[in-house]
């Protein structure tokens, strides 16, 4: 234990295995946090300046491909997830040799799901948006969006898996510099390519895929630089099924768990469509707020994750569910403070992406609907950390079936009740965090997680 304290010391990384958890945590999620509301402004300002300087057609095709590019980015997010668990739990375990190993292989794992999803995103498009019953109005756009982004994809695995790794290690600042320096070039290229060029949505796209791909090889240079693990050794780029098995043993589970998730979103905007143009631009506004409020809690559960997943790897449990308790405190204060937010606030937030005053009523109402139900969705976001760190990987596959099955249960039955109607859309999401939360966490009170 002792040369195992002496190497991470000296190679500055971030031992989560002593300490208070929850000063661990609040250091580890704040700069995490930070970076991934920097991380949602490359779809934000695309929505902004689309919404305020192209139209809101334009806007709403942008939207309605928003589920399906949740569903590529997650199966990727989910692989980079899996590979820092590996890479936590190796460095926990003080398995220093195999850890340069590990990442290398990992990388061939990435590498697979990013050419498989490209293909899939830039010739399915068309055919996906249509199975979807997308307004007609909106259709031209979100084809051009989805191919545009789909062939951005591999950048964004990349980016993930680096920044993953560089996570697992307690390394957060890194990836919230370059997350930054990204963004405003992101924004700087959706201002050029929209107003000077007048691209379009064609424009705001090709400006995200530009920044992924400046985010993907920095990242990867910084890695390499900052983390000697990075650095190849003997025989580190040989190909080891072992540990591509382990990767994906790991992996695999999470990308599942959110292509569900994905599915069920795709299932939802879909009767979300059959409502008209008007209820699918306030359903991308609301989606993007919301995309900013699940940031605490995203940030908090990636912590969570290399928490456990180092604890797990050192055998010490019992620190695992004081991180857990700590993360619950967490989000309760969070849900409270976004609920009055969005109930008083609602009209100025949204007047950010839309003028259109009927959008805007629509969006208002369904914002007080949701919010009402953030603490469910933060406490998904807990136990998903938690579990996900331990290498539960039966609850991954469960937590997306659940979210799948509740949100084609839901979503139009609801929306036929007269005096519900289209706001059964947004009911339907609050009921799905609902449950899910629910059944997450009756499942970490199982503790089956004690014994993967």
């Amino acid at each position: 234990m002792h040369a195992k304290k002496a190497w991470i010391q000296k190679e500055k990384t971030m031992d989560m295995t002593e300490g208070r958890p929850a000063s661990l945590l609040l250091r580890f999620t704040i700069p995490l946090l930070v970076g991934n509301i920097f991380q949602q402004f490359y779809n934000l300002v695309d929505s902004i300046v689309v919404g305020r300087f192209v139209g809101s057609n334009e806007l709403g095709g942008i939207g309605c491909t928003g589920s399906i590019n949740y569903l590529i980015f997650s199966i990727g997010y989910g692989m980079s997830a899996g590979v820092g668990v590996q890479m936590a739990m190796l460095f926990g375990a003080g398995e220093r040799e195999r850890l340069t190993k590990a990442i290398y292989n990992s990388f061939y794992v990435l590498a697979g799901a990013a050419f498989i999803i490209t293909l899939t995103g830039f010739f399915g498009a068309e055919y996906i948006l249509s199975l979807m019953d997308t307004p007609s109005a909106v259709m031209p756009y979100g084809v051009i969006y989805l191919r545009l982004t789909a062939l951005g994809s591999i950048a964004s695995i990349l980016y993930n898996g680096f920044s993953s790794i560089m996570r697992a290690f307690g390394d957060t600042a890194t990836p919230l510099a370059i997350l930054v320096f990204a963004c405003v070039c992101n924004v700087a290229l959706d201002l050029i390519l929209v107003l000077g060029f007048r691209m379009g949505v064609a424009g705001v796209a090709a400006a995200t895929v530009a920044a992924q791909a400046l985010a993907a090889v920095v990242s990867f240079l910084c890695a390499y630089r900052r983390i000697p693990w990075f650095r190849p050794e003997g025989k580190a780029l040989i190909p080891d099924r072992e540990l591509m098995g382990q990767c994906m043993r790991l992996g695999l589970p999470i990308a599942a768990q959110n292509a569900l998730i994905a599915l069920s979103c795709i299932v939802l905007q879909a009767v979300v469509n059959g409502f008209g143009e008007k209820v699918v631009t306030a359903n991308t506004a609301v989606a993007k707020i919301e995309q900013l409020v699940m940031q605490p809690y995203n940030s908090l559960s990636s912590a969570l994750s290399a928490f456990t997943g180092q604890n797990v790897g050192a055998g010490k449990k019992e620190r695992v569910r004081q991180g857990f308790r700590t993360g619950l405190i967490f989000i309760g204060g969070v849900s409270l403070i976004m609920l009055f937010v969005m109930q008083l606030f609602g009209h100025g937030i949204l007047s950010v992406f839309v003028e259109d005053s009927d959008v805007m009523d629509i969006g208002i109402k369904a914002l007080r609907i949701t919010s009402c139900f953030y603490f469910f969705l933060g406490l998904i976001y807990v136990v998903r950390g938690t579990l996900n760190g331990a290498g539960d990987t039966v609850y991954s596959g469960m937590n997306g079936i659940v979210e799948l099955c509740c949100r084609i249960g839901l979503a139009a039955p609801l929306t036929r009740i007269p005096a519900i109607g289209m706001w059964g859309c947004f009911l339907c999401s609050g009921l799905t965090w609902t449950i899910t939360g629910l059944l997450s966490l009756r499942r970490y009170l199982g503790g089956k997680w004690q014994r993967t």
